[in-house]
């Protein structure tokens, strides 16, 4: 590494090494070659003046690539590919002449940058069943574990545990249904030409369209592909970057929730994600133990959001059948997306495979507002004893805000139930189940049984080779 200059924080500290090298030069200039033979494959197979020794000599050298061979090229030529065409041809002499043939640049940029997006995307998606699985895990031993509801960060009625790690794991299932969505409909560019006509292509079939529409879709499928998109400028729809981006920007915004989440539980005491024995919180107040995984998850998923209007921009201001304002853009931001929402979902994966919980803490807490959650149930039991819902609504309300102007002025205890049983209104009424807050969590504990019945287990049993992959480090 260079300490003199700028190193990508993505590439140096957060991403894996697995995303990194899927978008290295190395990555992408040996997809360029795979695709300039399958282009003389493809050609050759249609009955152009190409030889099996010509295409073995370009197959021998897909990815012996001399980068500084190119760089000088491009330094002369300003033009990326022609570059690469002009080190390839040094290598493969013998091939020079049919390197290329027929093809636009962005016959190599576009297929492969789709060819990246359908690797990154698999990796993405594994990553994401990873977290579904664990978030899953932990949903379940907690299931039935009473804590305090919020609605607008105030007390609400209860919860449980696991049932609100199963709103961050939905979230994520509703992000792998758009991951999975994006796959099927992926397509690739194919042979189209430099304004997508195809021209050029018809002139070396000396107009036979027929050839063609073959080599189009030979190509495809030499490259992976059962289909191409059906009609192109001289790029494939920008559109598709930014469904893409917004894809990863779903994600994004499920992991940033699920950490804010956290960082105000780990606030209350009542979670923490997980700290090393040596882990430092602060340099200068040395008790801290601050949520700062959570907070990366944040702020990388911040970045990654932000990157996503970038690509809907650019789609919205090609010009005709291209423009080349889409080049610089395109460097910058896919890479980074996809190297962002990776460091997310590792991040993510293990603040969930280390959750530290403290009941005693949830409890306390839920004590000390279990009276106000009790009263919707309190007061449809004294209409069933006969009384009037007004009256008890209002003797309620009054009763409430005094037990609680004691608690925020004084710092007493909640005394409303006190209050209460000392009210005739409330005489017919048991306010014994009302300290009980299992009474008062619904079906939560049901729920996250039959979400893990319906939704995770046929992830789980879909995806089982991916929760033995590599979950990725955190590396910093």
């Amino acid at each position: 590494m260079s300490y003199e200059q700028y190193q990508n924080p993505l590439i140096s500290r957060y991403a894996s090494a697995e995303m990194s090298r899927l978008w290295s030069p190395q990555s992408i200039h040996s997809q360029w070659r795979r695709l300039w033979v399958a282009l003389a494959e493809a050609e050759h197979e249609l009955g152009l003046p190409i030889t099996d020794a010509q295409i073995a000599e370009l197959r021998a050298a897909t990815d012996s690539i001399d980068f500084a061979r190119a760089a000088q090229f491009e330094r002369e030529l300003r033009h990326d590919v022609m570059a690469h065409v002009h080190a390839y041809g040094e290598q493969c002499p013998a091939a020079r002449g049919i390197i290329h043939l027929g093809a636009t640049s962005c016959y190599v940029t576009d297929n492969s940058d789709l060819l990246l997006f359908r690797e990154s995307l698999r990796l993405i998606r594994d990553r994401l069943v990873g977290v579904i699985d664990q978030l899953a895990g932990f949903a379940v031993r907690y299931r039935d574990l009473p804590c305090l509801g919020y609605t607008h960060l105030q007390p609400a009625q209860p919860t449980t545990v696991g049932k609100r790690a199963t709103l961050w794991c939905y979230d994520l299932v509703l992000d792998l249904e758009e991951i999975e969505h994006r796959l099927e409909r992926l397509r690739f560019r194919g042979a189209k030409g430099t304004t997508g006509t195809q021209a050029s292509f018809l002139q070396l079939f000396e107009g036979d369209h027929a050839k063609v529409e073959a080599l189009d879709r030979l190509v495809a499928r030499k490259m992976g592909f059962d289909d191409v998109f059906a009609v192109t400028g001289q790029t494939y729809s920008r559109k598709v970057d930014a469904q893409v981006l917004a894809v990863l920007s779903g994600v994004a915004q499920s992991a940033h929730k699920a950490a804010t989440d956290l960082r105000l539980l780990q606030s209350f005491k009542e979670i923490e994600e997980p700290f090393e024995d040596k882990q430092v919180g602060s340099s200068a107040m040395a008790y801290k133990r601050n949520p700062m995984r959570s907070e990366r998850i944040c702020g990388l998923a911040r970045f990654v959001q932000s990157l996503s209007a970038s690509a809907e921009q650019t789609a919205a201001v090609q010009w005709m059948e291209r423009t080349l304002d889409d080049s610089a853009n395109r460097r910058l931001v896919l890479p980074q997306a996809f190297l962002g929402i990776d460091a997310v979902l590792i991040l993510y994966r293990n603040v969930t495979q280390g959750l530290v919980v403290y009941p005693q803490v949830i409890a306390r807490r839920l004590h000390a507002e279990l009276p106000f959650m009790a009263t919707e149930s309190l007061l449809m039991a004294g209409v069933a004893a006969g009384g009037d819902r007004q009256d008890l609504h209002e003797r309620i309300r009054v009763h409430s805000q005094e037990a609680a102007r004691q608690v925020k002025e004084f710092g007493r205890d909640n005394d409303l139930l006190d209050r209460l049983s000392h009210d005739a209104a409330f005489a017919k009424v048991d306010l014994g189940d009302a300290s009980d807050p299992r009474k008062f969590v619904g079906r939560a504990p049901e729920q996250v049984d039959s979400f893990v019945a319906q939704v995770i287990e046929p992830i789980r049993a879909k995806y089982s080779a991916a929760l033995t992959s590599d979950a990725g480090e955190v590396r910093v």
